[in-house]
């Protein structure tokens, strides 16, 4: 199966977004451009980027690998994405605040009941409870996949937590200082005012309505959790404090964080906690991350919570593949970007031929992430495959299928030089007063030749991605 190449497809030789990034490169040295690569390690090294890896023997930390030849995207391509990420992410927030108040998608029957009542990530204490401003999830990234010109598809929604925002940042700040004649040379549209924008957008969801005098914070788990780095990074940039639950405790009916003068009161907690851990007395009683009665202070309306607690539901694979029709349901028009195929190993039907074609798909749990517990079909042995079909049959309402798809390429510089790789594409978006989405994202690559796996935990890596400025 051939994959469409963004730089050199075969039809049409060299596309026009590359154009001016070639002619520069045509005229670089190999061995600065080597060079280049290692002090962009240096720089990722001496800032301290890294990720944790959990379960290995190796080092728990690691650096996240870049690739310095970036991946280009037009400007008419850039809006076409967020025409149809804008539409995406409102029937998102549509589909949160009905499943949890009218449940009028389930009454007409165009997502099962049992979907949810019967999904874990579904928080029954969230019944009633409608967020400051009706924002469920104010942080998203949409996992986009290209499979031709102009065939975009999302593969997955992240409504919970997303991460690697830091990643994008900084792989544009070290494409700056590397290459600073580049952007000189070529318009690329900016992706460093997101901390401003960010602090912007959860600001203007404060349950105070002053986004001017809003108190914001970032809970994290520690310095143990694996994206502690962008914990502590977006914290820094935004001008906020970073906190742990220890930090906090709940206040004459309102969350306060400690400091030298006391504790102060906050609106808005931008938290990177999962919903177990959240609150001790609502959740997880052995939970020592959370803050004991936040959950009473957020259904009062005294605090907001971003993302709100129970969007998890939203990440759930067997519910994105209802995507099309909750689009259409709370939006009244067809989705602008198409999901995957996707079976759904719960029904009958599905299970039979996933199991007789798991060879050919590949197949993911529906509440995973980071490319764990995941089966590439195509990539696997006989024994691994024979294994896997194991677990699918004693719990099949765990797992999805999809085809596996030609995913598009982009150059990766290595020692022989430019070879094609598989990315995929994360765009951030913020939902508050209004919809802000930076230009770009977070470009993920193979770095194995073939591998059709991106995630940093797997061996993949990142690249700066550029929205030309046409």
């Amino acid at each position: 199966m051939a994959a469409f190449d963004e730089m050199r497809p075969e039809k049409t030789g060299l596309r026009e977004p590359y154009s001016a990034y070639c002619d520069w490169l045509q005229a670089q040295n190999t061995t600065r451009l080597t060079e280049k690569m290692r002090d962009a390690e240096s720089v990722f090294r001496r800032t301290g980027i890294t990720f944790a890896v959990y379960g290995t023997e190796e080092a728990a930390e690691r650096l996240i690998p870049f690739d310095i030849v970036p991946r280009i995207i037009s400007g008419s391509e850039w809006r076409r994405l967020t025409q149809g990420i804008e539409q995406r992410v409102q029937a998102l927030n549509a589909f949160l605040d009905d499943i949890y108040h009218r449940q009028e998608i389930l009454r007409a029957g165009r997502v099962p009941k049992e979907l949810i009542a019967r999904n874990e990530a579904f928080l029954p204490e969230m019944i009633g409870v409608r967020p400051p401003a009706g924002v469920y999830t104010h942080i998203i990234g949409v996992d986009i996949v290209r499979t031709g010109e102009n065939e975009f598809f999302v593969l997955e929604d992240n409504a919970r937590t997303p991460s690697g925002v830091s990643y994008m940042l900084e792989n544009r700040e070290t494409m700056m200082q590397l290459f600073p004649e580049l952007f000189q040379r070529i318009k690329v549209r900016p992706v460093e005012n997101y901390p401003q924008l960010l602090r912007q957008s959860l600001s203007a969801v404060s349950p105070r309505g002053n986004a001017a005098e809003a108190t914001i914070a970032v809970l994290t788990p520690g310095s143990y959790n694996s994206a502690f780095f962008e914990h502590a990074f977006l914290a820094d940039q935004m001008g906020v404090e970073l906190v742990e639950g220890q930090d906090l405790r709940v206040v004459d009916g309102h969350v306060a964080m400690r400091t030298t003068q006391g504790y102060k009161q906050i609106d808005v907690l931008y938290r990177r906690v999962d919903d177990a851990y959240l609150d001790p007395l609502t959740f997880n009683p052995d939970s020592a991350l959370g803050v004991a009665g936040i959950m009473d202070v957020y259904r009062a309306g005294n605090i907001t919570i971003a993302n709100a607690p129970g969007t998890g539901i939203a990440d759930d694979k067997a519910i994105y593949s209802y995507m099309p029709e909750i689009v259409e349901f709370y939006t009244g028009r067809k989705a602008i970007l198409g999901n995957i195929p996707t079976w759904r190993c719960s029904e009958p039907d599905s299970l039979k031929y996933v199991l007789e074609h798991l060879g050919e798909l590949v197949v993911k749990e529906v509440h995973g992430s980071g490319g764990y517990g995941m089966l590439v079909g195509p990539a696997a042995s006989r024994k691994e495959r024979e294994d896997f079909a194991r677990k699918l049959k004693a719990k099949p309402a765990n797992y999805i299928a999809q085809p596996t798809l030609a995913l598009s390429t982009c150059p990766i510089l290595t020692e022989k030089g430019l070879a094609p790789r598989h990315v995929d594409l994360r765009p951030f978006v913020l939902v508050s007063d209004r919809i802000r989405i930076v230009p770009g994202g977070l470009t993920r690559v193979a770095l194995k030749e073939g591998s059709l796996v991106v995630n940093s935990s797997q061996g993949g890596g990142t690249k700066d991605t550029w929205v030309l400025d046409d």
